[in-house]
C-alpha cells in the first residue's frame, strides 16, 4: 500500500487560496494505485499533473512512478510553491510550472505525455462565479466550474488527443455526476479517447467519478 503523501507542512495561509486535499484527491489516489502495475509496465517517460494545488496527488503518483519526471502546472503562484514543498518533503522530485494548463510547454510536449492527471474546478456554479474565481487564481478557482461544471474542463478536453497525451497514455478525469459523465464520454470518443469509469464513490453530496481516458485502437494522433 503506498502511503498518502504528508501535506501537514502547508499552513492556515496555504490553504487559505490553495485547495486542501479532500474526498475527491483521495479517490484520485486510490485510481492510480490501483492502476500503478500496470502505469509502471507503460514505462512512462513523462507525467504532467494539471492543477496541482498542494502537491498532493503529483507527490503521490511520484511513488507511484520512481525517477519519472512529474510537471505540475497550476496557475496559482502559491499552489506552485504548496508544490514544490510537498516534493522535498515527500522526497519526490516534482517540477511546478506556474502557467495556464499545459500552454507554454504544447511544442515540446506533443503527442509525449504518458500519465496527464486533472482534478478540475468541477462544482456547478453561476458562469460569472467560475469566470472570477478563475480570474483571481485563487482557492475558489479550485473549485467554482461555471454551468453544469463544465466550464473550465470543456476547454481543456480537446486538447488531451490532439496535442499532450502519447499513443500509450493514459489520462485521469476527476468529475461529478453534474458533469454529465455519458456527454463527456461521448464526445471523447468523437476525440478519438475511450473512457472507463475506474472509480466512484459519494461524498456527502457529491457523486465522485474518476474517468480514465486512453486511445481508441484505430485513433492517430494527428
Amino acid at each position: 500500500m503506498i502511503p498518502t503523501p504528508d501535506t501537514s507542512h502547508l499552513t492556515a495561509e496555504d490553504l487559505d487560496s490553495v485547495y486542501e486535499p479532500a474526498e475527491d484527491t483521495y479517490l484520485l489516489l486510490d485510481a492510480l494505485e490501483a492502476d500503478a502495475n500496470e502505469l509502471r509496465e507503460m514505462k512512462p517517460t513523462v507525467a504532467v499533473e494539471i492543477g496541482s494545488g498542494s502537491g498532493c496527488v503529483s507527490a503521490f503518483l511520484g511513488k507511484v512512478l520512481p525517477g519519472v519526471p512529474i510537471l505540475c502546472v497550476d496557475i496559482n503562484s502559491r499552489a506552485c510553491e504548496c508544490t514544490r514543498r510537498t516534493g522535498i518533503r515527500n522526497e519526490v522530485a516534482l517540477e511546478p510550472i506556474k502557467m495556464s494548463f499545459a500552454s507554454s510547454l504544447l511544442p515540446r510536449l506533443k503527442h509525449s505525455v504518458d500519465v496527464l492527471l486533472f482534478n478540475p474546478p468541477y462544482v456547478p456554479t453561476e458562469a460569472e462565479e467560475a469566470f472570477y474565481a478563475q480570474s483571481g487564481m485563487t482557492l475558489p478557482g479550485s473549485w467554482a466550474g461555471g454551468t453544469d461544471g463544465m466550464q473550465v474542463t470543456d476547454l481543456f478536453l480537446p486538447i488531451v488527443p490532439k496535442q499532450l497525451l502519447s499513443a500509450q497514455g493514459r489520462f485521469y478525469l476527476v468529475a461529478v455526476k453534474q458533469n454529465n459523465i455519458a456527454d463527456i464520454q461521448r464526445r471523447m470518443e468523437i476525440l478519438g479517447l475511450g473512457c472507463k469509469i475506474v472509480l466512484q464513490r459519494r461524498a456527502g453530496r457529491e457523486h465522485l467519478f474518476i474517468l480514465r481516458f486512453a486511445r481508441l485502437p484505430q485513433a492517430s494522433n494527428e
